[in-house]
């Protein structure tokens, strides 16, 4: 499964990435291992990486500041990045103008012909490039690809002697390539054209996140040279905070509308979530979806022995050799248990009985605001979809930002109309008179009802321990088992992965990874509730499915 995420506009047929692929193919070497020296031919999918790296908008600016690559290990992506390094040293990689037909690149006897309406290239003034290590001893996977190249292959005719060397590498042309680590990424202020961030899920330490943050930062200050970074890395562990587990959520930030600028181009392939590790063909299947065309030259069954050796870990496994996302080790749900429930039928009737469930916020201390969920739940197969999330923008936006009251209001009303809502579970707290309100408006329309007092409340705390722990039982049991189905939304997704398990006097409860966590949990609380409402639906007898339509059916 491949998941990409581009910038509007983006469009392959303009593109600096056809002359970049020739020119790696035509210059580039494999690096040190078994096939060192061999000339490099481009698969599809890297090619296609390239080609989308390298996109430009009508006025011939680059469309990304940064792009982040991420596929599971073995898939030689440290040597795209040196591949890469190269051409941004010596080749045509920044946009000189729109081809009529007949323009031709000529670099050192080696030429490129322009077909009509291509971008055209030129090298950077001075490049000066970085390859990013994760320790001080170490100059880097990416780094030691470079330095093969530059004097092992093609390109050391055009070196001098001494200009490629362990620590840095001068170019002929002025500008150099230097291997970096967190001690002395940020001494040189900042003239940075590219940057490669190798591995970024090993990216944990303070030191490196301030590595990454610094130099990012002095990408904005050469502007005729539109600086850019990449970054390459394995699937993280999730709750490690490193830089790759922040691409992620700031890729979901762009997927679900929250970031006013996006200038990143994400890609990222993993196996399918519902792949049993016990199949062999299932498994072996799945390690060819992963690794894509480059799974002919990958060992195949090396990795499943890895797989199946007792001394690893299932989830380790799953997150190296499938590029999956797992799980914390107090995870409420696994990754893999609530991504093999994503229905494919997300359809709502308008007629159909559903249920529904709210949890919320309003305001926090120290300007913190958690989220605020409305989930919906169709009573006739048990499918979750999520109806509304509100959440706290990121960055300035979100200074001072408080739930829109009014608007939560405006969309539960219109659920309402919109849908036959037969039962509704809320979290009163801290929306108390909201809920009054409901309440009051629609207690009569409801086929179940929380209590006959209050049809709709439905406390997550206070004394309601026993039913709180029975609720969140019978909900991952419902994952777990597979009875349930949701829309593959991405905050209900985020939120439900988000939430930790908690033990409490009267059992497992659910709470956010600490107090304070920007991760939130509240469409997890919202969507519980919704199953709530659904299993005493289910109970009374409404919703199943007969021909006819949708008829009361009895519970034995």
């Amino acid at each position: 499964m491949r998941e990409r995420i581009t910038a509007p506009g983006h469009d392959r047929n303009r593109s600096l990435g056809l002359v970049a692929v020739a020119w790696i193919e035509q210059w580039c070497v494999h690096g040190p291992g078994d096939v060192q020296g061999q000339p490099v031919e481009l698969d599809d999918e890297f090619a296609q990486f390239i080609v989308d790296a390298y996109c430009v908008a009508p006025d011939g600016r680059r469309l990304y500041d940064s792009a982040f690559l991420s596929r599971a290990k073995g898939r030689a992506k440290s040597e795209l990045a040196g591949f890469l390094v190269l051409f941004e040293a010596f080749g045509p990689c920044r946009f000189a103008g729109w081809a009529q037909g007949g323009e031709r690149y000529r670099w050192n006897g080696w030429t490129h012909d322009y077909e009509p309406g291509d971008a055209m290239g030129r090298p950077v003034t001075a490049p000066f490039i970085r390859c990013l290590a994760t320790e001080e001893t170490q100059a880097g996977n990416t780094y030691d690809n470079v330095h093969f190249n530059l004097t092992e292959g093609p390109l050391a005719e055009f070196m001098p002697g001494d200009a490629a060397g362990l620590t840095r590498v001068y170019l002929p042309g002025g500008g150099e390539i230097r291997p970096s680590t967190a001690g002395n990424a940020s001494k040189d202020g900042g003239r940075e054209s590219f940057v490669v961030f190798d591995e970024t899920h090993l990216y944990t330490l303070p030191e490196l996140q301030r590595m990454h943050a610094t130099v990012r930062r002095n990408l904005g200050k050469r502007k005729a040279a539109e600086p850019w970074s990449l970054e390459t890395s394995t699937m993280y562990l999730p709750g490690e905070d490193s830089v790759a587990e922040r691409a992620h959520t700031y890729a979901q930030q762009i997927r679900e509308g929250k970031v006013r600028t996006a200038r990143l181009l994400f890609d990222h392939r993993c196996a399918p979530a519902d792949v049993d590790l016990a199949d062999e063909d299932e498994l072996r299947a799945a390690l060819r979806e992963v690794y894509g065309p480059f799974a002919d030259v990958m060992d195949l069954d090396r990795i499943i022995a890895e797989i199946w050796d007792p001394r690893n870990e299932p989830q380790d496994s799953r997150r190296y050799w499938l590029n999956q996302p797992t799980s914390a080790s107090d995870s409420w749900i696994a990754q893999h248990e609530w991504a093999g429930c994503l229905a494919a039928d997300n359809e709502v009737g308008r007629g159909e009985p559903i249920t529904l469930g709210f949890d919320g916020s309003r305001k926090r201390a120290r300007g913190v605001t958690d989220a605020t969920a409305l989930i919906g739940c169709r009573v006739r197969d048990g499918h979750l979809f999520e109806i509304a999330v509100w959440e706290q923008p990121s960055g300035p936006a979100g200074d001072g930002w408080e739930v829109p009251a009014t608007e939560v209001d405006t969309v539960v009303r219109d659920t309402f109309r919109r849908h036959n809502v037969v039962g509704f579970f809320a979290d009163p707290a801290k929306w108390e008179s909201y809920v009054a309100g409901w309440e009051a408006a629609f207690a009569r329309k409801l086929k179940v009802k929380a209590s006959q007092q209050h049809p709709i409340q439905w406390w997550m705390t206070g004394g309601r321990s026993a039913y709180i722990v029975r609720a969140l039982e019978q909900f991952h049991s419902a994952v777990v088992d597979r009875e349930m189905t949701h829309d593959g939304s991405s905050a209900l997704t985020r939120h439900v992965l988000n939430a930790r398990r908690r033990a409490t006097r009267s059992g497992l409860q659910i709470a956010k990874e600490h107090p304070d966590s920007p991760k939130k949990i509240d469409a997890a609380v919202a969507a519980v509730l919704a199953w709530q409402a659904r299993l005493a639906a289910v109970g009374a007898g409404i919703g199943r499915k007969q021909t006819g339509g949708f008829v009361p059916r009895r519970i034995h």
